[in-house]
């Protein structure tokens, strides 16, 4: 029987000599988790305040979530979706309780790039149109097609030229949006509250704008809704603003961190997109379905949109309150929030782990926090006092 190794040194060893160098790697080693709260292989207690990238928003080893996934994982785990699955359809529909109903129809794959790779796929096969308008800032993922409309250069440039021709205009500048569409235009796509970016909102108008300007030239409106799903006090964004993109994606909240992508898509798109067209062989399995629709209820039934928003607003006011003369502006909804800092983040998120609090950058100057939906006002009285302690 396999036993965990427990020593850091020799993890480190393994995964140095083992891994690709993709990552730059934290000085600890993460073994178990418990709510709000993440441990290292001292045994010593983190406050999660980035849920690994906003996933885990029933915070860590939920008695419910693991119940579920125990008995899922003793009854059938994997089953492709050219079967009809019971499982698949409790998912689909805990889905469309929270879907705009001119959105019925779903995708489900793995991750937030495959949600994205199949919107931009659908989009294509819906008006056959090749150029997309993106915005400067956005993240959309690092496949091939996402990154085509991913903004940054840093992920970009190796891999020029990329498939998919994007034009990247100024986020929340609807004239600009506008100028940049031309007749081969066949998409738009926008993060309603930018993560990778800032954490920065989109306007009310800027949103509704964009959604009159592609419904008027035929262009599919896709809404990347990948990290501000959920956390944010509603499970859209787009749509608790009054707009309905043709295409929703969404991936890291839906399953409390189990790889899921979910791509919502109007009866017009998914008429063009006919079998064959796209697919997956884990997408949709039976483990992944009981994660979602485990999540979903969990997510209602113990009142957490209403918590993440009152606990989002107590966290950013007692920041603000703080008045630290390190910090430019706090902002963010519901529990996605950006603190934007007057010299480079990486020092603050080192003293902050060594102060047990563990968080996030977004960019070279904002930290982000992503705590996950279950934290009370005990977990914002920590944040808030080491943050405190680290910048003022």
């Amino acid at each position: 029987m396999a036993t965990a190794i427990s020593d850091l040194a020799a993890i480190q060893q393994i995964e140095q000599h083992g891994q690709i160098p993709l990552y730059g790697k934290r000085e600890i080693a993460l073994v178990r988790g418990e709510g709000a709260y993440l441990f290292d292989t001292d045994g010593r207690r983190y406050l999660d305040a980035m849920s690994n990238y906003g996933v885990a928003v029933l915070g860590h080893a939920d008695p419910e979530f693991a119940d579920a996934m125990s008995d899922q994982l003793r009854t059938l785990t994997t089953g492709h979706q050219s079967f009809y699955s019971d499982v698949r359809a409790d998912a689909l529909a805990a889905i469309a309780r929270i879907a705009p109903p001119e959105l019925p129809k779903a995708f489900l794959s793995n991750s937030g790039a495959e949600a994205i790779e199949a919107a931009l796929k659908f989009a294509r096969l819906a008006n056959g149109k090749p150029k997309a308008v993106a915005l400067k800032r956005g993240y959309h993922g690092r496949t091939l097609g996402a990154l085509s409309v991913t903004a940054d250069a840093k992920y970009r440039a190796p891999f020029e030229p990329l498939p998919i021709h994007a034009t990247h205009v100024p986020f929340d500048d609807l004239d600009a949006v506008a100028a940049a569409i031309d007749d081969e235009t066949g998409a738009v796509i926008l993060e309603p509250v930018q993560g990778e970016g800032g954490i920065w909102p989109a306007s009310r108008a800027f949103l509704a704008g964009v959604r009159e300007i592609t419904a008027a030239k035929g262009i599919v409106l896709i809404a990347d809704e990948i990290q501000s799903g959920f956390r944010t006090g509603v499970p859209f964004v787009t749509v608790a603003e009054g707009v309905t993109p043709d295409i929703i994606c969404t991936a890291k909240a839906l399953a409390n961190g189990f790889p899921v992508g979910l791509t919502l898509v109007t009866d017009s798109i998914s008429g063009a997109a006919g079998p064959g067209t796209h697919g997956s062989t884990f997408g949709g399995n039976p483990l992944a379905c009981r994660a979602i629709v485990t999540t979903l209820n969990a997510l209602e039934e113990r009142d957490l949109y209403a918590q993440s928003v009152r606990i989002g607003v107590q966290i950013v006011d007692e920041i603000r309150s703080l008045d630290l003369k390190k910090v430019r502006e706090v902002r963010g909804r519901g529990l996605m929030i950006g603190i934007d800092l007057k010299e480079r983040v990486t020092p603050t998120l080192r003293a902050l782990q060594d102060r047990g609090v563990l968080t996030l950058p977004a960019g070279n100057l904002t930290l982000r926090l992503l705590p996950p939906m279950i934290w009370t006002e005990s977990q914002v009285d920590e944040l808030v006092a080491a943050l405190g302690d680290v910048l003022g």
